[in-house]
C-alpha cells in the first residue's frame, strides 16, 4: 500500500512539474506556428467579424500587415470603412479589404446568404470569430431581447459564419479559425450567466469541430481571455470578452486603463497570432484546443486550474462585478 501511495504521489508532482514547465515555456518561450501556413503574403483572406472595434479591428490590422487580404464583417458601415480605410493607409495597398454588413443579432436570412456568397469566392486562410456580446446584470434583471440577442450573436454568428468558410477550406486542405472566448466560459460567472453559458458552449463546440478537421489541415482554436482595454463603436455591442461591464442604465466601457493583467486590445491581439497552435496557460487543463496567450491572463488562467477550487472562483469573479457596477453607478451619481 505505501508503495502504491508513493507511486501515486511520485506521478502527481511530476504531473504537477510537467503542466508547469510546459505553461512557461509555451507562454514566454516557445514561438507559434508561422501564419504563412495559412496563406500570408500569397493572395489568401482573412475574415474578422465583429471588425468595427476592439479586438476585431486589431485582429483586421494585423493579419493585414502580416499579408492577408481583410473581409470586414459587422453591421457598422461608418465605422468598418473606416478600418479598411486604416488598413489602406498602413499597408500601402500590398492587401484588399472589403466589408460586408451582417447584423447578426437579426434573424434576416439574406445578409447571411450574402457572405456565404461572398466568401464561397475567396480563398480564405483565417476566420476570426470575434463577434459577440455581453452583459452585466442579474439574469432575472435581463430583459427578454437582450438574452436572445446574446445567444444570438455568440453562438448562432459562430456557427453561422463557420459553416459558411469551413467547406473552401476543406477543399483547400488549409485554414486557422480563431473564436475569442472567455474565462466566464471556463468558470460560471454570476451577472454574465447567458454570456458565461454562451462562452462554455464556444469552448465546447472548438474541440469537437477541431478534432473533426485536423484531418484536413485546418487548425482550430478557442481563445481563452481575461479582460483587454478597447475602444468601443456605439451602441457598445461589445467584441472585447468580459470588457462592456454594465448595468442597466449605462452603456459606456468599465475599463479604460491598461495593467499587467489588461492589456490593450493591440497587444492581446499580437500575444494571440504568436502563439497560434500552442495553449500557453490552458496547458494540460483538459480544454484541447484551448489558447490562453496573453502571459498575465495565462498565469491567472494556471493558478485557477491548478487550485481547482471553483467555487471559490465563481464568487471570486462575482464580487469584482459586483464592484464594477457599484463603482459605475456612483461615477455616474456624481456626473449627475
Amino acid at each position: 500500500m505505501s508503495y502504491l501511495v508513493l507511486c501515486v504521489g511520485a506521478f502527481t508532482v511530476a504531473r504537477f512539474l510537467l503542466k508547469t514547465l510546459l505553461v512557461l515555456a509555451q507562454t514566454f518561450v516557445l514561438p507559434g506556428k508561422n501564419l504563412k501556413m495559412f496563406g500570408a503574403t500569397e493572395g489568401a483572406w482573412a475574415v474578422i467579424t465583429g471588425a468595427s472595434d476592439g479586438i476585431g479591428k486589431e485582429f483586421a490590422l494585423q493579419l493585414a500587415a502580416a499579408g492577408f487580404n481583410i473581409l470586414l464583417v459587422a453591421r457598422n458601415e461608418v465605422a468598418l470603412t473606416a478600418v479598411a480605410a486604416e488598413i489602406a493607409r498602413n499597408t500601402a495597398s500590398k492587401v484588399e479589404a472589403r466589408i460586408q454588413l451582417v447584423d447578426f443579432a437579426k434573424h434576416d436570412p439574406a445578409p447571411l446568404n450574402a457572405l456565404r456568397s461572398v466568401v464561397s469566392d475567396l480563398n480564405v486562410g483565417v476566420l476570426v470569430n470575434n463577434v459577440g456580446k455581453a452583459h452585466c446584470s442579474y439574469f432575472v434583471e435581463t430583459v427578454e431581447q437582450e438574452i436572445e440577442d446574446i445567444v444570438a450573436i455568440n453562438i448562432g454568428a459562430t456557427l453561422r459564419v463557420t459553416h459558411a468558410v469551413l467547406p473552401g477550406m476543406i477543399q483547400r486542405k488549409r485554414g486557422l479559425m480563431l473564436n475569442v472566448g472567455s474565462f466566464a466560459g471556463q468558470v460560471p460567472t454570476p451577472m454574465l450567466s447567458i454570456y458565461s453559458s454562451t462562452k462554455a458552449f464556444l469552448t465546447t463546440f472548438t474541440s469537437a469541430l477541431a478534432e473533426e478537421v485536423r484531418s484536413h489541415n485546418i487548425m482550430v482554436q478557442n481563445l481563452n481571455t481575461y479582460f483587454v482595454v478597447c475602444v468601443f463603436s456605439p451602441p457598445f455591442t461589445t467584441n472585447c470578452v468580459l470588457m462592456l461591464m454594465r448595468s442597466q442604465a449605462t452603456k459606456m466601457p468599465g475599463i479604460t486603463k491598461s495593467s499587467m493583467m489588461v492589456p490593450t486590445a493591440a497587444t492581446y491581439v499580437h500575444s494571440v497570432l504568436s502563439k497560434i497552435g500552442l495553449s500557453c496557460g490552458a496547458a494540460l487543463s483538459d480544454r484541447p484546443d484551448t489558447l490562453t496567450p496573453y502571459w498575465g491572463h495565462a498565469l491567472l488562467d494556471y493558478v485557477i486550474h491548478v487550485i481547482g477550487w471553483k467555487a471559490f472562483f465563481i464568487s471570486y469573479f462575482h464580487r469584482i462585478l459586483i464592484n464594477r457596477r457599484r463603482a459605475q453607478l456612483e461615477r455616474e451619481g456624481k456626473q449627475q
